[in-house]
């Protein structure tokens, strides 16, 4: 969950955000945004900086005992997928990020076609449309349209019992929340964050944990609000981020329940 020390430690080395932004050819307020280093940056970072791929993106690039390439391709996949879905619903795309999601590639599947639908939403997208569908959607004048939260979605409040849950489960997996995050830890954003992780490799735990994370969660509300941005009022391009988020949490519940049937 807590990613951002890659980030901290990469501006540090390169003299401050405005130094690295200048090294990447960026502005420096599209460097000021993340999060996280974005994916297609990160092994420019490295060569910049010299600091370690694992090191400033271990969700992508998780040492797990030697390299990355020890990560199974399929879950490395999966890993990526949440990735992406953790970025979009933390903080609107800027113009560097809708440039890498302009070059998705799409196959004959559910899930491919929701990734052209996407593609072509951020193909037409501009970053200032996107900031205000992201404040009407998330945030609004007093609350959003939606609310993105666990808690919110399984007991009709926020900062519930199921926030409490969750934080006693992510100190099992030892997992703690960065200094700079203010959201709930249940933010639907986040919970893709720490499902990438686990995916990945990135956070250690078993194939069982990682499954009873997912249930406890994810499932039981995560497919309930992604079709609900596919229909939100003030959704245009999030209507494509809901269909990708639909379709990918069905087929990881799918996943896990024959996993689950095979261990039984």
């Amino acid at each position: 969950m807590d990613m951002v020390s890659g980030l901290e430690e990469a501006i540090r080395k390169a003299g401050g955000v405005g130094a690295l932004a200048q090294a990447l050819g960026l502005t420096q307020p599209s460097v000021s945004a993340w999060h996280s280093i974005p994916a297609e940056h990160v092994l420019e970072v490295e060569a910049l900086t010299g600091i370690a791929r694992t090191v400033l993106r271990p969700d992508l690039y998780p040492e797990a005992g030697g390299s990355a390439a020890e990560i199974d391709e399929v879950d490395m996949a999966r890993a990526q997928e949440y990735a992406l879905l953790g970025s979009l619903l933390l903080r609107a795309p800027d113009a560097d990020t809708l440039a890498q999601l302009s070059g998705l590639q799409g196959t004959d599947t559910p899930l491919g076609a929701a990734h052209i639908a996407l593609r072509q939403a951020a193909s037409t997208a501009s970053p200032e449309a996107l900031r205000r569908e992201y404040f009407d959607l998330f945030e609004g004048v007093g609350r959003g349209e939606l609310l993105p939260y666990a808690s919110y979605y399984l007991t009709g409040f926020l900062n519930e019992r199921p926030l409490a849950r969750l934080r006693g489960d992510l100190r099992l997996l030892g997992l703690e929340r960065a200094e700079d995050h203010c959201d709930p830890e249940d933010h639907l954003g986040t919970l893709c964050e720490i499902m990438s992780g686990l995916a990945g490799g990135r956070f250690t735990a078993s194939p069982d944990e990682e499954r009873e994370f997912f249930g406890q969660h994810v499932a039981p509300w995560a497919g309930h609000f992604f079709a609900d941005l596919e229909k939100a009022q003030s959704a245009r391009f999030y209507r494509a981020v809901g269909t990708v988020g639909r379709v990918f949490i069905d087929i990881e519940a799918e996943g896990f329940a024959m996993e689950s049937r095979r261990s039984a």
